[in-house]
């Protein structure tokens, strides 16, 4: 059908542009994009909120099991606070939680909240992650900048009487913050408890705070923060180890006069506290430009350049997917950055054990040189894809050399049909478990075409 038919087509090329994680909207605005016995089917999925797919199918699953194909990582990225975009355009069946649980919701700057001071609300939207923790195979759980909602001018957030239930004498912005960090934490605890290798990531606005209210912010002009404005603490939740990754959106170019990228990227890398820092990009901000920092490729790959030269696990994330469909310099640019495989890296708090080393064979022929490899058995399960390496002509083993993957793949066995190129080629092959981590070199095989 035409909405698989798209996914394997965005799935695809992104691929081909290297990527080898993707963050996919599953929850927008208490809903669903999977079969939910807690939430309405999701009107941006189906035209209609409540209203299921046609030809049935469970989205969720065949994303998942198309990301895995290509072994890349599918995080699910959820809105846990909104409640309603438009009423107009998705009236939620009675069973939804704006209508049994009215005293939840906040409506705030023509869209509705659930409000986070409710520790029956909170716990709520635990339960909801947790479902899809509990029966998809995700490799993470990611959340947006969505805490509380984004200021409006003039219009105070409506949660006195939950401040006055549940305050406890705290001023209220700081039971704002102390609400959402409770909330952060419970869930990190609940999906650990339950699979232990689930990332749990964040993706921050790109400002947590400025140095002009804080001596530990950014040399920054944030007119909102997370800290200030969105009551998200992020640098607690890194020193506290709330978060495998943050992922802050710095959609800034270099030397921005309020957020300037330069300014931003060694910040957020000076405030990692042990955990990975990866950085969202503005891809959207090239489409249609006409002038300025973003027309033609030149800032994204200065970023791109700047986040490997600087950052301790670099990696970045592009906002969105759909804007390359517009930008088919970028995404060529893009594709030749990232030409060799790179493999997401290592969580060590959340595994550290690399797999057993596979034993392989090389089988020469006309059509090139089949290399097969097994695990040892009691080992097998270790072992979620494999690395086959390619050294020709007598060159040295070196794994450190991402060039010299040839293939990353779920099987046990690949041809390589360019084998016959080359007088000499020799192969070895490692296993990667779930968590990325990489065994030791398999025996190196040999095939010769002299």
């Amino acid at each position: 059908m035409q909405q698989q038919e798209e996914f394997i087509q965005r799935i695809s090329s992104l691929q081909k542009m290297g990527c080898n994680a993707v963050m996919v909207q599953v929850r927008p605005a208490a809903d669903a994009f999977y079969p939910s016995q807690i939430e309405p089917w999701s009107r941006f999925l189906t035209g209609r909120q409540g209203q299921p797919p046609f030809p049935y199918y469970d989205p969720l699953k065949f994303m998942i099991e198309e990301t895995h194909k290509r072994n890349m990582e599918f995080h699910a990225w959820f809105n846990p606070y909104r409640a309603l975009t438009d009423s107009k355009k998705n009236p939620n069946p009675a069973s939804h939680v704006t209508i049994r649980h009215k005293d939840w919701i906040i409506a705030y700057g023509g869209k509705s909240y659930i409000d986070p001071g409710i520790p029956e609300a909170r716990q709520y939207v635990v339960d909801v992650i947790m479902d899809v923790v509990k029966r998809y195979d995700i490799d993470g759980v990611h959340l947006d900048d969505y805490f509380y909602p984004y200021r409006v001018p003039k219009l105070e957030f409506g949660d006195y009487s939950s401040y006055s239930k549940y305050g406890n004498g705290m001023n209220r912005e700081d039971w704002r913050r102390n609400n959402v960090s409770i909330f952060v934490s419970t869930l990190y605890s609940a999906i650990k408890k339950e699979k232990r290798y689930v990332k749990f990531g964040i993706s921050p606005f790109g400002v947590w705070r400025n140095a002009s209210k804080d001596p530990e912010g950014s040399a920054t002009r944030g007119g909102q923060t997370c800290y200030d404005d969105l009551y998200a603490d992020v640098v607690l939740w890194q020193k506290n180890g709330w978060m495998d990754y943050v992922l802050p959106q710095l959609y800034w170019e270099h030397y921005h006069r309020a957020a300037a990228f330069d300014v931003l990227l060694p910040w957020w890398e000076q405030h990692a506290y042990g955990r990975h820092v990866y950085y969202g990009l503005g891809a959207y901000r090239m489409v249609g430009v006409t002038h300025g920092p973003w027309v033609g490729t030149g800032e994204l790959l200065s970023q791109i350049r700047d986040i490997r030269q600087m950052a301790a696990t670099p990696g970045e994330v592009y906002y969105s997917a759909a804007s390359f469909d517009k930008l088919t310099a970028a995404k060529d640019s893009v594709a030749r950055y990232n030409m060799y495989y790179a493999f997401p890296p290592v969580m060590k708090w959340l595994d550290s054990i690399p797999p057993m080393a596979p034993t392989a064979k090389a089988i020469p022929s006309a059509q090139g040189t089949l290399v097969q490899w097994q695990m040892p058995h009691a080992y097998a399960k270790d072992a979620a894809r494999f690395a086959v390496y390619r050294f020709v002509n007598g060159e040295p083993i070196n794994l450190e050399k991402s060039n010299k993957i040839i293939r990353l793949v779920n099987e046990n066995e690949i041809m390589d049909a360019e084998a016959n190129k080359y007088r000499k080629c020799t192969y070895v092959v490692t296993a990667l478990d779930r968590l990325w981590n990489e065994s030791k070199p398999s025996n190196a095989v040999e095939s010769r075409n002299d």
